[in-house]
């Protein structure tokens, strides 16, 4: 697909990335020479140099004909007027970012006056993960699937754990619930396992089922999830604003500590139910002071990955029972689990799997196209749900009479509702949604391409 994408930050760049390596064709159209060479360079794209909402540099960037433009820069209302004039020029669909809180309201209205076909909101994404995680706490990851019915959940194995040196085909006898272990990642190689694969302390395991059957695996295998009610962020940011709106309706304590005064008083007047703090929340003494050793869960939300890391590690040395951090540089993300900090959010990642997936989708027009993606195990295992129609292969054939594609696992079911955990004589049928988990370097866009 021919694909143009406005913005070479952080968003732009990691789409860039990603599309590129899925073999589209990229065009990035950014005002700085020096950041466009360097992108062009490293990816093997082509770049135009200009402002993306002008209508002359769209055509020296061949928008008329592109299957897709993606406005990413750090203006919403630039975004949208990219969007506008992508539009106007002929392009298929277009996605803006619009990040400002006060558009929220207005993004239905927005999407059908403006053309836009989606759009993202990395800080709101980053948000509603993080309350994910917050709302499971003993899960370091939580992916949803088929409208929440289906959760992939990652935990650690320690070594009192009963799943240690179990195979996985003793899974329901000792898990004691209907749950699927889909993959697995030990000395940072990948697994996707089948019946044969013994669990060892200290694997990151990575298991879906129904979220009551989660939920009951954690309880049975007495893994520590205490109900946050505390909770204490650092930095008051976008992403604090909608968490915290998030958590104060479920009932929550919420403290934000925010260097910035002004930020911190317009915070105050949106936020009347939390506690806003002016001060360095960097600073030991400080978090002391505001009763970090006494709060459920801390959540590190500066612009700097290291300083992230290093208030994270102090919340694991007071004990803190939930500790999660975001991250810019998905490259210090397996740093950041070397040094114990297991539950990491990169606003980028999770916009860019939903562009991923949209790409996919607009590639394959068929009903059996992927629905949804999220990637696990730091990038390297793709779980994508895909819906079964009448076109789809092997209806009604029992999945130990069917070969799949190396390192494939159909992992869930959802039937009208009823989460099915696949054994040989399960069996795929037309409106079933299906999650499928493979590795990432597959790029599967539709349910028979997984099939050998």
């Amino acid at each position: 697909m021919e694909i143009v994408i406005i913005g070479d930050g952080k968003v732009g760049l990691t789409l860039t990335a990603q599309l590129s390596k899925e073999g589209h064709n990229i065009v990035i159209i950014d005002r700085d020479p020096q950041v466009l060479r360097e992108t062009v360079e490293q990816f093997d794209v082509l770049g135009v140099c200009g402002n993306g909402a002008s209508l002359s540099v769209q055509r020296e960037a061949g928008v008329g004909n592109a299957d897709l433009l993606i406005a990413a820069t750090s203006s919403d209302e630039v975004n949208m007027i990219c969007c506008v004039s992508a539009r106007k020029l002929g392009v298929r669909r277009t996605i803006a970012r619009v990040r400002n809180p006060e558009y929220a309201e207005q993004l239905v209205f927005l999407k059908e006056e403006l053309g836009l076909s989606m759009t993202i909101n990395p800080e709101k994404a980053a948000a509603m993960e993080i309350l994910n995680l917050l709302r499971f706490p003993a899960a370091l990851k939580r992916d949803t699937f088929a409208k929440g019915r289906v959760e992939i959940i990652e935990l650690k194995l320690k070594e009192d754990n009963p799943l240690c040196g179990k195979y996985l085909s003793e899974l329901a006898k000792v898990a004691k619930a209907q749950v699927l272990i889909c993959a697995v990642e030990r000395d940072e190689q990948v697994y996707i396992p089948t019946g044969a694969f013994q669990l060892q302390e200290e694997d990151e395991i990575y298991v879906t089922g129904a979220a009551r059957n989660l939920a009951a695996l954690v309880n049975h295998l007495d893994i520590e999830s205490r109900k946050i009610k505390n909770v204490m962020m650092i930095g008051g940011g976008r992403i604090a604003f909608y968490l915290a709106a998030a958590l104060l309706q479920d009932g929550c304590a919420v403290k934000i500590i925010e260097i910035d005064p002004d930020r911190c008083e317009h915070l105050a007047s949106i936020l009347p139910h939390a506690h806003i703090i002016n001060a360095d929340g960097s600073q030991p003494n400080i978090l002391l002071s505001e009763g970090l050793a006494d709060a459920d869960a801390l959540i590190s939300l500066t612009d700097i990955d290291e300083e992230n890391m290093v208030l994270s590690m102090y919340a694991n040395h007071l004990g803190v029972s939930k500790v999660i951090t975001k991250i810019n540089r998905v490259e210090y993300d397996e740093v950041f689990r070397n040094m114990g900090i297991n539950s990491i959010v990169s606003p980028k990642n999770l916009v860019c799997n939903d562009i991923v997936r949209y790409v996919r989708a607009m590639q394959n027009t068929s009903e059996d196209a992927v629905i949804a993606l999220h990637r696990i195990v730091n990038n390297r295992v793709e779980a994508l749900e895909f819906l079964v129609s009448e076109d789809t292969d092997y209806l009604g054939i029992p999945l130990r009479d069917i070969q799949l594609k190396p390192d494939i696992l159909i992992a869930c079911i959802n039937r009208s509702g009823v989460i099915i955990i696949p054994n040989g004589s399960s069996y795929l049928q037309k409106g079933d949604s299906v999650i499928v988990v493979t590795t990432a370097d597959r790029m599967y866009s539709n349910l028979n391409s997984i099939f050998a």
